[in-house]
């Protein structure tokens, strides 16, 4: 697979680029409104488009499932079903959470609810595998793994 950069592109979002295995230079802009741009730069020069096509979200998810995105998706619910009683989910750290401001670790969620903290996302920024030293703050957004049961009382302790 190829190496690909990634830039913020601040009040724009992000671009995305990469080299085909023919050489050619090849960017994604995902703007922050949904629209996408694929971008096609000159070999010579790659500061100059030499082709830029626009997609809407829409556009986007239908190229998305041509190139077989689509495929992946089947292949990783079918993977999800054959692991019997494993969820991952995606729970909001409230204001009024006895967790915001606290670590992972005080908090003790994994011996308290069974499951564990894979990532954080904190606005535009994902901390993947966080440390026990990590301190969720209120508007994060706590992926986690675990039983039904398990995920049930880590979302009591983070949206009470």
């Amino acid at each position: 697979m190829a190496e690909v950069t990634e830039t913020q592109l601040p009040g724009v979002g992000v671009r995305y680029e990469f080299k085909t295995g023919d050489k050619d230079h090849v960017g994604v802009v995902h703007h922050h409104s949904g629209r996408r741009e694929i971008v096609v730069y000159d070999r010579k020069d790659p500061d100059v488009a030499r082709s830029v096509l626009e997609l809407s979200a829409d556009d986007s998810r239908t190229l998305s499932d041509l190139l077989g995105a689509s495929q992946v998706t089947e292949a990783l619910a079918a993977v999800q079903q054959r692991i019997e009683g494993l969820t991952l989910e995606w729970i909001e750290v409230a204001e009024e959470s006895e967790m915001a401001d606290r670590s992972i670790g005080d908090g003790e969620l994994r011996t308290r609810t069974g499951a564990s903290v894979v990532a954080v996302i904190r606005g535009d920024v994902s901390e993947p595998a966080p440390s026990p030293e990590y301190v969720l703050e209120a508007g994060d957004v706590v992926v986690a793994v675990g039983t039904t049961d398990g995920l049930e009382l880590l979302r009591q302790a983070l949206r009470p």
